[in-house]
């Protein structure tokens, strides 16, 4: 598997985020809940300046939580099957 620099990481909107609006806070939570938080991020995601950075990465690397380059897991998934 190939190593992604991740220089680009420095630039992020979210850097100073709270890390939870990214991550589940566990595996118990309500979709509502889930829907909004996932809307909150994806708001701070729409103004990154790198966030085609941030979604190659996320998808280099096949991960499995979380929202990268405004994208959740699911819509992450969507992508590499096209």
């Amino acid at each position: 598997m190939a190593i992604t620099p991740l220089d680009w990481t420095d630039a992020a909107a979210c850097r100073n985020s709270e890390g939870a609006l990214f991550y589940p806070a566990d595996s118990a939570e309500r979709k509502e809940d889930r829907l909004e938080r996932e809307l909150v991020a994806k708001r701070i995601c729409a103004s990154c300046g790198v966030r085609e950075e941030c979604l190659d990465a996320a998808l280099a690397r096949h991960e499995s939580y979380g929202i990268w380059g405004g994208l959740n897991e699911f819509e992450r998934r969507g992508l590499l099957r096209t």
